[in-house]
Order: structure tokens, then C-alpha cells, then sequence
């Protein structure tokens, strides 16, 4: 494009900027009549980063920084470019201007650059309700993002943020938990607005609950976006998943009323009743001392409050999600267990176990007196 013409549009711009943005131009106008695009590019990056400069960032993009596309970093390139896309006019539009984005930077040297866009395509083929090209488009940038030693932060929040959306569409919960909390763990909790950040851990929350393969919560649990709905109409949901690692019944008897708030709670509450049962399964388990895990079908009822009939399911359920590691004797109807999974403890929990601690060392320096008193001489303390 013609030197003048640029910097004719230049000085328009200015003019019609506001006038604390006013400064920006002249730096602008100053770096690229110096060819300095290092220092241009970040000048922009901040200017679009304003809210007042949201009726400029289309024209500037199209008219001024497609002339010098080629000689800045291609990521900051389209991080410029994603920044426009928000001012055009719907998502039809929105989708023509990325694709030709990523086709720009679809280059051996910018693949970062070029799944950066990608995705950010495919999050608006999924606005559009066209799941199967955003999958395309997000398995295409999957497989790129693999063969990576390194990449921008934002480039993984950006994939994970998108992958997630995409698995809370289609309702598959657990590869959404997964993608959201991958998503959090790229970026500082403080950039989300208070409204997005509870609503992650809602959506969080409702997915790790109706999941049927997230049974430990912890990573959940232990990440403060939780938090966030602390003293809201949300508390409950918050309760609710502390209830279900501790497998307390009673608690969650107390919580079950609220289920009814949340249309996909209520659609899974049958299921929801039987992960609680698992769960105080697996803490009844966890409560005893290793050689006293030989529970009759009784006991796991009463801890339980399954059914007697059901209790052998309950067990092989267990079993085949790998909660528990063990055997069923269905003739004197005992179940041993010699294992059981992992879990985020809570302070009632930690507590127990320096009770039974406490039990373990006493026990150890009852049998070092008992063979100190029969070894006599034989035994050297």
C-alpha cells in the first residue's frame, strides 16, 4: 500500500480517536515511519487493549496492519487480529474474518501463531453450532500443539478453554472437567470477571457431580475458584461436592433439597444417590485400620444405607471403578478389602488419621516391651 495513503489514514484516525488516545497514534505513526515494528506492534496491543479503541480495531487491522503483517511477531499478530474480530457485526462475519486470519499464518514458521487462530475459529463454530468442524478444527490444533518442546500460555489456555466448551456442549462431563481445569491451571484466576469465575466452578462443580468416572474430587477441591461460590445462592453446590468426598450421607440428605435447582442434578439424581453410596463405601473403608477391612454385608448396609440386596453390587461396582482392591465372599457374605483409592482429606478426616496414628505407635512400642520382656538377655534395645 502507498506510504501517503497510510499515513493519510493515520492522521483520520487520530482525529477521530479520543483524545486521551490521541498520544497513541503519534507513537504509532512515529514507529512505523521508522519502521521500528517491534516497538509498533506492542504500542497496538496496548491501544486495542483499551475499550475505547473498539470502532477503530477493524479498520486499523484491514487498512494499516495487513500492510506489515509479514514483519511482526505472528502471534502478537494474531492477538491484534482476534481483538478486531470482536467488532465485526455476528458470527457469520466474525467466522469469514478468522479463517483468513489463520490462513495467513498457516506458515512452517508460525504454527503457534496459526493454532492460536484455529481455535479461535473453531470457539465461533461452536457459537454457530457447527460441532463437527470446531472437533476438526480443534483435533487439527491438538496434533500441532503435540509436536511442541514449548508455547505461549495463552495458546494452551486458549485450546484447553475452547476443548472444554466443546465437551460441556456435547455433555461429555468428564473430558469437560479435565479441559476446565486444565484451562484454569494456564492462566491467573484474577483476569476472569467475578460473574465467569463463578460460573466455572458451577459448571465445574455439576460436572465432577454427574461424571460417571470422576469419583476424587481433589483437584477440585483443593482449587480456589471453589471458593468463589462461598456466601452465594451456590453454597450449597459447594457443600454438596465436600459431602460426596467424605461420603457423608448425612449431610448430603440435609444438601439434597437444593438438587432441584439444577435441571442436569435433578436428570442424574438416581445416579447421584448411588455415587454418594460408593463414596461412604470407600470412607467406611478408609476409617478402619488395615488388618480390620474384613466387612460383612451388614455393616457396609448400615454404613452405607444400601439395601442388603444391593450390597454385592455396590461392591463389584467399586471394584470395577477401582475405588477398591479386593475380594467378595458371597457364601459368609464378607468383602476384604486390602486397598482402597486416594482422596483430598478435610480436617474431620485428617484428624482420624492422627488417631489411628496415635493407635499404631502405641501398639508398635506394646509389641517392642513384650519382646524387650521375652528376649531378656537374647533381645539388645
Amino acid at each position: 500500500m502507498d506510504p501517503e495513503v497510510i499515513s493519510n489514514f493515520l492522521v483520520e484516525q487520530r482525529e477521530a480517536a479520543p483524545e486521551n488516545l490521541q498520544q497513541n497514534f503519534l507513537d504509532i505513526e512515529d514507529y512505523w515511519d521508522r519502521k521500528l515494528w517491534h516497538q509498533l506492534t506492542d504500542t497496538l496491543i496496548t491501544y486495542y487493549h483499551d475499550p475505547a479503541s473498539s470502532s477503530q480495531r477493524l479498520p486499523l487491522f484491514r487498512r494499516f496492519i495487513l500492510s506489515f503483517a509479514e514483519k511482526i511477531n505472528q502471534l502478537k499478530f494474531v492477538s491484534l487480529g482476534l481483538s478486531a474480530a470482536t467488532q465485526c457485526s455476528d458470527d457469520h462475519e466474525r467466522l469469514t474474518f478468522l479463517t483468513d486470519l489463520t490462513e495467513k499464518v498457516d506458515k512452517p514458521s508460525s504454527q503457534d501463531a496459526y493454532v492460536y487462530s484455529l481455535v479461535a475459529a473453531s470457539e465461533v463454530k461452536l457459537r454457530l453450532q457447527d460441532y463437527d468442524g470446531a472437533r476438526k478444527d480443534l483435533d487439527k490444533a491438538e496434533s500441532i500443539l503435540d509436536t511442541f518442546d514449548s508455547v505461549e500460555t495463552e495458546v494452551h489456555a486458549s485450546f484447553y478453554r475452547t476443548n472444554a466448551s466443546y465437551y460441556q456442549g456435547k455433555h461429555d462431563f468428564a473430558a469437560y472437567y479435565k479441559n476446565a481445569l486444565l484451562y484454569l491451571a494456564c492462566i491467573d484466576l484474577k483476569t476472569l470477571s467475578h460473574d465467569d469465575t463463578q460460573g466455572r466452578a458451577y459448571d465445574l462443580s455439576v460436572a465432577a457431580l454427574i461424571s460417571d468416572s470422576i469419583y476424587n474430587f481433589g483437584e477440585l477441591l483443593l482449587h480456589p475458584i471453589l471458593d468463589s461460590l462461598t456466601s452465594t445462592e451456590h453454597a450449597w453446590l459447594r457443600d454438596l461436592l465436600f459431602a460426596f468426598n467424605r461420603g457423608d450421607l448425612a449431610a448430603y440428605n440435609v444438601l439434597e433439597n437444593n438438587i432441584s435447582k439444577c435441571p442436569l442434578l435433578e436428570e442424574h439424581k438416581t445416579f447421584l444417590w448411588q455415587k454418594i453410596s460408593l463414596s461412604a463405601l470407600t470412607e467406611a473403608v478408609f476409617r478402619r485400620p488395615p488388618h480390620d477391612r474384613a466387612m460383612t454385608f451388614a455393616t457396609i448396609a448400615r454404613e452405607t444405607h444400601v439395601q442388603p440386596q444391593e450390597i454385592e453390587i455396590l461392591i463389584m461396582k467399586a471394584l470395577s471403578l477401582g475405588l477398591v482392591r479386593g475380594s467378595i465372599d458371597q457364601v459368609a457374605e464378607i468383602a476384604k478389602i486390602n486397598w482402597v483409592q486416594p482422596k483430598v482429606l478435610d480436617m474431620k478426616q485428617i484428624d482420624n488419621m492422627r488417631v489411628r496414628l496415635k493407635d499404631w505407635d502405641s501398639s508398635v512400642n506394646q509389641l517392642g516391651h513384650w519382646i524387650e520382656g521375652v528376649g531378656k538377655d537374647v533381645w539388645a534395645a
